[in-house]
This record gives C-alpha cells, sequence and structure tokens, in this order.
C-alpha cells in the first residue's frame, strides 16, 4: 500500500437546492474557494483525587464547515447559499442537506460511487463583500444541525444511498 496524500480535489461536496421532497444536489465546485470540515469536539475534563492532571473525554461534536464563495449566478450552490444571506433567512428557511464525497474512498461495489456523509446545516452567511472592481464574495459556515448519516453518493445520479 502506498502514501497516498489526499489532494483536495478528492473530496466533493454537494449541497441540495430542491425546496421539493425530490433532492436536486448541485457541485460545490466553481466559485467556492475554500469549504474546510471543523468537526470542533467538545471535551469534558475531570480530575481524579489521585491525579495530578485532568482526564478528557470526548463528549460530543459542534461540526462547523466554513466556506468563502466567489459569487457566480450561475451557479446553483452559491446562489443558494447567497439567498439565504440576502433575504435574512431563519431557522428550517436557513437549513439545507449537504453531502461531503469521499472521491478516494470508492465504494468497491458501483461504478461512480464513493463513501460519503450527510448533515443537515444550517446556513450561517456572515458577509456579502466586494469593493470596486473586485468580485462579490460570500462567505460564513454551515453548522451541522444533529447528527450526520453515513453512506455512499453516486456521481453520476447525484443520490445519496444510507448505509447500515
Amino acid at each position: 500500500m502506498t502514501n497516498e496524500t489526499v489532494i483536495r480535489h478528492q473530496i466533493a461536496d454537494y449541497l441540495n437546492i430542491s425546496n421539493t421532497s425530490t433532492p436536486s444536489f448541485a457541485l460545490m465546485g466553481v466559485g467556492f474557494n475554500t469549504l474546510d470540515e471543523n468537526p470542533n469536539a467538545q471535551t469534558d475534563g475531570k480530575t481524579y483525587i489521585h491525579q495530578k492532571a485532568q482526564t478528557s473525554q470526548i463528549k460530543n461534536y459542534q461540526t462547523q464547515f466554513p466556506f468563502d464563495t466567489d459569487l457566480i449566478a450561475s451557479e446553483e450552490a452559491v446562489m443558494a447559499l447567497y439567498t439565504i444571506g440576502r433575504n435574512q433567512k431563519t431557522g428550517a428557511d436557513a437549513e439545507l442537506e449537504y453531502v461531503r464525497v469521499e472521491l478516494f474512498q470508492p465504494d468497491g461495489t458501483l461504478e461512480n460511487t464513493f463513501k460519503a456523509r450527510k448533515f443537515k446545516v444550517a446556513a450561517a452567511v456572515t458577509a456579502i463583500t466586494g469593493a470596486g472592481g473586485e468580485t462579490v464574495k460570500v462567505t460564513g459556515t454551515l453548522h451541522g444541525v444533529g447528527d450526520p448519516v453515513y453512506g455512499t453518493f453516486h456521481t453520476t445520479t447525484k443520490t445519496f444511498t444510507v448505509t447500515v
């Protein structure tokens, strides 16, 4: 087995842009300068009477996906985020489905199918900026809502399938 470094293009990100019960996943590609994953493990610590140092354990995660995009009107995923910020949507109106696909981990049973995680996220758009003569940028964070769902994603049909 080789020690192959994973490059960013080997992780694909998709945003459900549909307002119906039938998902329509748009690739978060063109226009996205960064889209990071911060699991943000939350710890609980305690020092027992026989210890000098604290014992810590992970109690939960507050997953965040900070993003930085160029505002490109023809890119559906960018426009979905822009619209949330522009219209100052809140609550369920600012929540989306987001799928992170690991293209470096093929499923092995179906062509164009890879391991993936689906998140419900609250899209917090923090800025829509742009100086004279510059591209308008949309920045913010996708905050995880609840637990991720594990499965596979077919990159041609753009369908997510839950694995048990």
